[in-house]
């Protein structure tokens, strides 16, 4: 586990080019070594991904050390990594706050494969639950609001980790633009997370949530890219399970409040708001408790109100570049066969 940097640097163009180039290139992926941790049926499977480059993904601020309160576990969305989606706003604003927080990196700007993705997951919230002594507030956008459900469900251990999930604009039951993107082939993650892809089939099957964690999904019915985010079957309502549930519409809060997806994991206000309140009332948001004034700000706390639209800009336009630079492939990848065993 490395410290977050309390300083970010903006290099997205860079550092996304030279990753996109390299993978267009079809430069070969380092040999994996055999896994260092076996699973259980307790525990689940066995990683498939080896121990040190799953420790060196996670990251934590300050005060996450033996603390008194839970730490928040940030979990990127599709085409991003921790530094591209949350530095410049949520790190920003909880290090102002004294609020600690962890992030976890998944690979491949979270274009690959998630249930090998998943595995990130799973060792971040053993290691930040370690590290803190508390039980872990998973906080995620997009992809990274939904695959901690995966690592949740096939991983059992976990369940004593996590106490909070907190989930903005998540893909819980997948999105119908995976389909006309991925005629001409898609990253896998993106096959993934089509409305009736197989692995949603099987993450959703059974209850979707567990006892003993609060979930907050949280949603803008203006989202373009998880869609259809619009009653009575919102991609991001959480439906089934035990556990305590916490579904909220930006328009319950502010009605005709207009964000797209991109924007309501990085600086809409109403977002940050519910996440706040999410971890301030033990995981369970409510749209009741959140100031109305919330409704005439610009931008969430920790977002630089002169360099934020540039950053929004850079932002965008690196999830742009993810989309149209990572290889496709042109099927979904096959489910694990833990996923698929009875």
């Amino acid at each position: 586990m490395r410290p977050f940097p309390t300083t970010g640097r903006w290099a997205r163009a860079l550092a996304a080019g030279a990753i996109g180039l390299a993978l267009a290139a079809g430069l070969a992926t380092p040999a994996v070594a055999a896994p260092t941790w076996t699973g259980s049926a307790a525990s689940g499977p066995a990683f498939s991904v080896p121990q040190a480059t799953l420790d060196a993904a996670v990251a934590c601020g300050p005060g996450t050390t033996n603390t008194s309160r839970p730490v928040a576990l940030f979990i990127p969305g599709t085409t991003l990594t921790p530094e591209e989606n949350f530095s410049w706003n949520y790190f920003r604003a909880f290090r102002a706050a004294g609020r600690p927080y962890c992030s976890v990196e998944l690979p491949n700007h979270a274009m690959s494969d998630i249930q090998v993705s998943a595995e990130y997951v799973v060792n971040a919230i053993r290691a930040v639950q370690a590290r803190s002594g508390q039980k872990v507030a998973l906080v995620g956008f997009s992809q990274g609001g939904m695959i901690g459900r995966w690592a949740l469900k096939y991983w059992p251990d976990t369940r004593t980790k996590v106490g909070q999930y907190v989930a903005i604009d998540p893909s819980n039951h997948g999105t119908l633009d995976s389909y006309p993107v991925c005629t001409v082939g898609c990253a896998p993650s993106i096959w993934q997370q089509a409305s009736f892809s197989r692995f949603l089939g099987a993450l959703n099957a059974g209850g979707e949530t567990f006892a003993g964690i609060n979930y907050t999904s949280m949603w803008t019915p203006t989202d373009e890219v998880v869609f259809p985010n619009l009653p009575p079957a919102e991609s991001s309502r959480l439906n089934t399970g035990a556990g305590g549930r916490a579904n909220i519409s930006t328009f319950d809060v502010c009605p005709g409040h207009v964000a797209d997806h991109l924007s309501m994991g990085s600086i809409d206000p109403v977002a940050y708001a519910l996440v706040t309140d999410a971890l301030d009332h033990g995981g369970l948001a409510s749209a009741a408790r959140i100031d109305r004034a919330v409704c005439l700000q610009a931008f969430q706390p920790g977002v630089d109100p002169v360099a934020g639209p540039a950053r929004f800009a850079a932002y965008v336009a690196g999830a742009g570049f993810q989309i149209a630079t990572y290889p496709r492939v042109f099927a979904e990848p096959p489910l694990k066969a833990y996923a698929t065993a009875g």
